[in-house]
């Protein structure tokens, strides 16, 4: 069984949600990421989703195309990247790492090749938001042979054909983007979003988390009512901008994220 396979068994045991926050490697330096990884677990993060600054992020709105591009001026490349959660290793060995960014460095690689390289530094899982799910066979295959889990995206506009194959073919947990657009725009509907998400659940072999519009305590609790668990990207990546040190870095990142945990451990089920 998986770290991710492991985490989300041992919160259903304990009928609580999933808090996964989203940082960008790389930013707001080089020196915080792993400090920040690390206080967000003591904040009670119970998987951490880690950006690879990418040239074109697509998928992501203003916030963290920026903290990309101060990531990739600094030298936050993909092989920097496994280092750093290789020093996350050092200190943790339990919480799941995912890597969330863009098919190209990737493919650059190879499946297998990433994948070897991605498990020997600790990466339990990879989520590939322009990767499609017909397209996804042969990068499953590799990612699978050394023990790395492809996370999968949903969304409001995704076809019903779709979601069955996604809730089919899940592996770790199955992202729910709350509403079509851009990450970090304030547009989020719970009570639309939740209705998708029941239905999603009641097929789906994994876990199913919802992202895209939390920023806050509130809305995390709002969104987990229906989820097994929320991500929380945008607001944070915000939080963490212009910390001068890694430990104001660190101190920013607790701070964010611990009324979100206390919020979401009021709701149960």
């Amino acid at each position: 069984m998986s770290r991710i396979d492991r985490r989300f068994a041992a919160l259903k045991t304990a009928s609580r949600k999933a808090l996964v926050p989203f940082v960008t490697a790389g930013d707001p330096s080089l020196e915080a990421t792993v400090p920040v990884m690390r206080a967000l677990v003591e904040a009670g993060a119970d998987v951490i989703e880690l950006g690879v600054p990418f040239s074109d992020p697509m998928a992501d709105g203003p916030t963290i195309q920026r903290s990309s591009e101060r990531a990739i001026a600094r030298g936050a490349g993909l092989s920097w990247v496994l280092e750093a959660v290789r020093g996350f290793r050092e200190h943790d060995a339990d919480t799941p790492v995912v890597l969330m960014g863009y098919l190209n460095p990737v493919e650059i690689r190879g499946a297998e090749a990433f994948a070897r390289a991605a498990t020997a530094a600790g990466v339990d899982g990879v989520l590939l938001v322009d990767l499609p799910p017909e397209e996804a066979a042969d990068f499953r295959a590799g990612f699978r042979a050394h023990g790395l889990q492809l996370v999968l995206l949903a969304s409001p506009t995704t076809s019903a054909g779709r979601i069955d194959q996604l809730c089919a073919e899940g592996e770790g947990y199955l992202y729910y983007v709350s509403y079509a657009g851009v990450t970090g725009a304030d547009r989020l509907d719970t009570g639309a979003a939740n209705d998708r998400l029941h239905s999603i659940m009641a097929g789906s072999r994994v876990p199913v988390v919802a992202g895209f519009g939390i920023k806050d305590a509130a809305s995390a609790a709002a969104m987990a009512r229906e989820a097994d668990g929320v991500v929380v990207g945008s607001a944070l990546v915000s939080a963490l901008d212009g910390a001068s040190t890694p430990g104001e870095a660190a101190e920013r990142a607790r701070a964010f994220l611990a009324p979100l945990r206390a919020a979401l451990d009021t709701v149960t089920g």
